[in-house]
């Protein structure tokens, strides 16, 4: 990402608003009243359609940063055109916006976040906003910057997800000591037990197998399974599902990484249990509010029929 530091640059310069010279320029907008002041003022405004990319910070009024796009992998952005009527003084100002504008101002956080705000904020706490417009790119440019830096950030997520594997391996290893079970390891990182070997023909890419499972957090939490009995001991039960094996296309990608491998393993009336690291999981991601982000997950599996 060719203009990190100039998206840093371009926050910095808000930094010490209590010291701004007489010769900075200040504005208020027509809807909300809100008085913003020019740090640095751009010249360059966006043509319609092209995208106008900036870096925007806001903080509480003990300097608590309760939102940036500095620590995410792609800037705010906004398609520039001169159509839209703004609706409130925080349109005004983005749409207003020119390439090189750093702009700081302070308003409540009914106003900033025009009613929406976050719970734990009040609608009179006053916050700080930090904000620098510091590109223009046409459609095309749009697109290929927005592939680069996809592509940066996955490439840091698979070396993250490396690390993790093995950190995690390390917890795995040491639950399974802790539950005296004899786990084996796949080159991925994938921890599994088959506890009891089924009948048939080795699986193969594009088998259709019917798996009854529970699945469980490291700390024994169920979060989901297709088994009624269960759901109900651990008082999940719900009346609008089914509890049935589920069909899974294996090593198709229909599951997650783990699954896909494990499930490789086994053929019709296996049982096995498999100790996923999050990468092989539901990673950085999570899943819903039941399994955070870097969770590992324990699953208990039956493979009830096999269709090839």
């Amino acid at each position: 990402m060719k203009n990190k530091h100039s998206l840093l640059a371009a926050l910095a310069l808000t930094v010490g608003v209590s010291t701004l010279s007489s010769c900075q320029k200040s504005k208020v907008t027509e809807k909300d009243g809100i008085e913003y002041t020019y740090i640095k003022e751009g010249t360059e405004k966006a043509p319609n359609g092209d995208f106008l990319l900036y870096n925007l910070e806001i903080s509480t009024a003990s300097d608590s940063v309760i939102y940036t796009t500095l620590n995410q992998p792609f800037p705010g952005y906004l398609m520039a055109t001169d159509t839209l009527t703004p609706q409130n003084g925080m349109d005004e100002i983005f749409l207003n916006l020119k390439k090189g504008d750093s702009i700081t101002f302070k308003s409540t956080a009914k106003i900033i976040f025009n009613g929406n705000q976050p719970e734990f904020l009040k609608e009179d706490d006053l916050l700080t906003v930090k904000l620098g417009a510091f590109d223009v790119k046409t459609d095309s440019a749009m697109q290929a910057y927005y592939m680069e830096v996809m592509m940066a950030e996955q490439a840091k997520s698979a070396e993250r997800a490396k690390v993790l594997v093995v950190e995690e391996g390390q917890k795995i290893e040491a639950y399974a000591a802790e539950k005296g079970l004899t786990v084996q390891k796949t080159e991925n990182g994938l921890y599994y037990v088959i506890e009891k070997e089924g009948t048939g023909e080795a699986t193969t890419p594009g088998t259709t197998m019917y798996v009854n499972y529970a699945g469980y957090l490291l700390d024994g939490t169920l979060f989901d399974t297709s088994i009624e009995e269960i759901a109900k001991a651990n008082n999940v039960f719900s009346e609008e599902r089914p509890y049935e094996p589920l069909p899974v296309n294996v090593g198709m990608g229909q599951v997650i990484p783990g699954w896909d491998e494990g499930l490789m393993l086994l053929k019709k009336g296996s049982k096995a249990k498999f100790l996923i690291p999050s990468p092989l999981a539901y990673g950085e991601a999570g899943a819903g509010a039941l399994i955070p982000a870097n969770s590992i997950l324990i699953f208990d599996v039956e493979v009830t029929d096999v269709q090839k």
